[in-house]
C-alpha cells in the first residue's frame, strides 16, 4: 500500500516504522508546516491515510480526506462530538473510513473483556466502579478516548451509573474516571469494581507505542479497497 500520514508526531513515526517494516510506502508526511501538501493530486497517488493528530485538527482532517476519496484510519481522539458528521460525509462520497478510540489489539480484546464483566456486575450494586487512566504529560485530552469507550460500555450495563464525570464525585450514580499524567507512560487503563469485601480489576497496560501502530498499519490494510464505515471489531472479527 502507498500510505499518507497525516500527522507525523511520536505516534506518526511509530506507525511508518511499522508500516515500511509490513512492506508499505509511505508518500506523504502531513504535519502542521505542510497541511496544503495534502490535495487531490498528492491523495490520487496513495492508497490510504492514517490520521493521528489532536483534538482541534481531528475533525477538520477527516473530511479533508474523505472529500479526496482517501480511505481513511482516524485515531485521534476528543472530537466524537462530530463522529455522525464524519460518517455522513463518508456514506455521502461512498468512501471508507475506520476509526477507533485504541488500535490496539490487546485494548480492543479488553474492550470486549469490560462488556462482559459488566454485563456480569450488573447484578451486584454492592461493588462500585471506577476508571483510571494513565498517559504522557504530552497527552492533550483528558480522559483518553479509551477510557470513554470503557465507562460507555460500563454505562450500558450497570444501571446505578447514569453519567460518567472526569473528577472526584460523591454523587453515586456517576462512574468517575480519574487521569493522571506523567511520564513516561504510553497508556494504561484500570476498570475496578470494589466493596466491603473485595475488588475485581481488570487493567491493560501499554509497553510501547508498537501495539498502537500495528492495530493502525492493520486496519489500513483492511479497509484497502472496501467502502463503508468500520471499527476494529470488524478488523478482529469480533461480535
Amino acid at each position: 500500500m502507498k500510505i499518507i500520514l497525516v500527522g507525523y508526531g511520536k505516534m506518526g513515526k511509530t506507525i511508518e516504522e511499522m508500516a515500511v517494516s509490513r512492506g508499505h510506502e509511505v508518500v506523504l508526511r502531513v504535519d502542521l508546516d505542510n497541511a496544503a501538501d495534502l490535495n487531490r493530486e498528492t491523495a490520487g497517488k496513495a492508497d490510504v491515510a492514517i490520521e493521528f493528530t489532536g483534538p482541534h485538527s481531528a475533525f477538520d482532517n477527516v473530511v479533508r480526506c474523505l472529500d479526496l476519496g482517501l480511505p481513511l484510519v482516524c485515531g485521534s481522539t476528543g472530537w466524537l462530538d462530530r463522529f455522525a458528521e464524519a460518517e455522513n460525509i463518508c456514506k455521502k462520497n461512498n468512501g471508507s473510513f475506520l476509526y477507533a478510540s485504541n488500535f490496539s489489539v490487546g485494548v480492543n480484546i479488553f474492550f470486549e473483556i469490560n462488556r462482559i464483566l459488566a454485563r456480569l456486575m450488573s447484578a451486584h450494586p454492592e461493588y462500585d466502579v471506577s476508571i483510571t487512566e494513565v498517559h504522557h504529560t504530552q497527552k492533550r485530552d483528558a480522559p483518553s478516548g479509551t477510557a470513554i469507550t470503557l465507562a460507555e460500555q460500563v454505562l450500558t450495563e450497570v444501571t446505578t451509573k447514569q453519567q460518567w464525570v472526569n473528577h472526584e464525585s460523591h454523587n453515586a450514580e456517576d462512574l468517575v474516571i480519574t487521569s493522571e499524567r506523567k511520564d513516561p507512560f504510553p497508556g494504561l487503563h484500570k476498570v475496578t469494581y470494589a466493596s466491603a469485601i473485595d475488588d475485581i480489576e481488570i487493567i491493560h497496560n501499554a509497553h510501547s507505542r508498537t501495539g498502537f501502530a500495528l492495530g493502525a498499519v492493520l486496519a489500513a490494510e483492511f479497509i484497502w479497497n472496501k467502502k463503508g464505515v468500520f471499527s476494529m471489531k470488524d478488523v478482529l472479527g469480533i461480535g
